[in-house]
């Protein structure tokens, strides 16, 4: 991960700049630079994954036009020889110092041809005005507010806005692209415009052949990398593909509660089965509780299910950052949100299964997306998601909804079906039903922190204290702390966070769940197990 400050200012304080910039050090331990121009401040940190020489370090600048972006361009190689061809010339390997040269071809249009995970903004000294941009799901962050003299401000993360800012600071819209004060939508990766109604083999070939294509692109890495391992069927699934992908043994990762751990064994078996170098992190009640406070600070979020998924997560990343010279993690997150989520067994319809997941893919980079930046990024990791591969994600949206629903008695089976004749991780892993990660972690991870929370507050206080908020009330004990810890932090910006995500409780055999957690439900079953 790298971070990014961009005050649109020209009046812009300096030293109050360098010192929101400072506070995100850990998401660019490398290196630090500020440069200005007639219009304000740009700011960088960097961790150097591709072009590791500093020759690749930014803001990178054309002439008197200048740019920042925290991202990985994939497949930029061909594109960076056309615009060689055309006479542009480059200082380094880095991936995104194509982009000075490509907006001068193609202006606001360059955005929708990008295949990348990028949050980018760049001084335009032409017309003296500034361009900013985000990848189509979110997965790279980006937020804006207005300081005292109503100039934007720009920054990978809240917090380097909050001495800047004045009202607001809100998450800077997926797909879109902010130019002359407006706020353009170039891409909705959950829009279909097209509906495809392929038989089963297609959609299989389809499904696996872009899953496949979407991890060999993201290991294009100059700097080590490494992969996260729950034992579930998505981060299995990365893993068994990246294993097929390249000669050496993978570096492997999983964590667990030091007592009832269900995913550790799991893990375990697909390490063994693809040869990967495996390593274990253990972790007891103490780490849970005293990561509380700094996986807050470090989320922006007040979310219960996000917080509880990011204790461990977060764990696990700082354990590596500690003991390991890997650089970047590929994950497994965004595939409930295509093939659906246990809850979204209850979905009365195909029609309201296919809103339900236009929901979420529009929302993800408030919730899961978040939380694997935040853990990753703040132990100076970059996370890399292929099910967020935009090939996939747009044909995966497109698929049949009837098809999606769950016939099959096994949840998710267009993705298990389609790995199937692969063999690339066990047979029983393959047909595993889903555990929530917190709970995989171990069921006592989410009790620890629910009874930490009750002995809090007294009944009278909970009441009390929660009626302050009009926006996300809480509604339990645990809620109503992790609220309290991110105020402390984010005073009056809860708006950063659309609401607690949950299931549907519009939907018959939803309408009385009160915890985010899957374990409630009715239909979990063996997932925990």
């Amino acid at each position: 991960m790298c971070s990014i400050l961009v005050w649109t200012n020209p009046k812009a304080d300096p030293a109050k700049f360098q010192e929101a910039l400072a506070v995100t050090t850990s998401r660019g331990p490398d290196d630090s630079r500020v440069l200005s121009n007639a219009a304000g401040l740009m700011g960088f940190n960097r961790l150097a994954i591709m072009g590791l020489t500093a020759s690749g370090m930014q803001p990178f600048t054309l002439d008197q036009d200048m740019l920042v972006c925290n991202g990985e361009i994939y497949g930029f190689r061909p594109m960076k020889e056309k615009l060689e061809g055309e006479g542009y010339r480059f200082a380094s390997d880095s991936d995104c110092e194509i982009l000075l040269p490509l907006y001068r071809e193609l202006g606001c249009d360059m955005f929708r041809e990008l295949d990348a995970e990028f949050a980018l903004v760049l001084y335009d000294a032409s017309s003296g005005s500034y361009v900013a941009a985000r990848d189509p799901i979110g997965i790279r962050p980006l937020y804006y507010g207005y300081d005292a003299d109503g100039c934007i401000v720009f920054a990978s993360e809240p917090k380097e806005l909050v001495s800047i800012c004045q009202g607001e600071i809100l998450p800077f819209p997926p797909g879109s692209y902010y130019k002359d004060g407006a706020f353009v939508t170039y891409y909705d990766p959950a829009e279909v415009r097209r509906v495809s109604y392929d038989d089963m083999d297609t959609i299989s070939r389809n499904i696996h052949d872009r899953l496949v294509s979407g991890v060999k692109k993201r290991m294009d890495a100059d700097a080590p990398v490494g992969f996260l391992l729950s034992g579930g069927l998505d981060s299995s699934l990365v893993c068994g593909i990246s294993s097929k992908l390249t000669k050496k043994p993978l570096e492997t990762f999983a964590i667990g509660m030091d007592i009832d751990a269900i995913d550790l064994k799991y893990a375990r078996e697909v390490a063994e089965y693809i040869g990967s170098n495996h390593h274990e992190v253990i972790i007891s009640r103490d780490d849970v509780i005293n990561a509380l406070e700094p996986v807050i600070k470090a989320l922006g979020t007040y979310d219960i299910t996000t917080i509880r998924a990011s204790i461990g997560m977060y764990l696990c990343c700082k354990w590596i950052h500690e003991n390991t010279d890997v650089r970047v993690l590929l994950t497994g997150e965004i595939s409930d949100e295509l093939f659906g989520y246990k809850y979204t067994d209850f979905a009365p319809n195909a029609a309201e299964f296919q809103k339900e997941a236009e929901k979420r893919i529009r929302e993800l980079h408030m919730y899961d997306v978040l939380r694997a930046d935040r853990c990753i990024s703040v132990n100076s990791l970059e996370a890399r998601v292929p099910f967020g591969d935009l090939a996939f994600v747009r044909y995966v949206m497109s698929i049949d909804p009837e098809k999606k629903l769950n016939r099959y008695n096994k949840g998710k089976y267009l993705l298990r079906h389609a790995f199937e004749e692969d063999h690339l991780i066990p047979e029983d892993i393959l047909m595993r039903e889903k555990a929530a990660f917190s709970d995989a972690v171990g069921h006592s991870l989410k009790d620890d922190l629910a009874d930490y929370a009750e002995g809090f507050y007294t009944d009278e206080e909970y009441e009390e204290k929660r009626m302050k908020y009009d926006h996300a009330r809480p509604f339990t004990k645990e809620s109503l702390l992790y609220r309290e810890i991110f105020e402390k932090y984010y005073p009056g910006q809860s708006a950063m966070v659309k609401d607690f995500w949950m299931p549907n409780k519009t939907w018959d055999g939803l309408k009385d769940v009160n915890d985010p957690s899957a374990r409630v439900l009715s239909n979990y079953g063996d997932s925990g197990k």
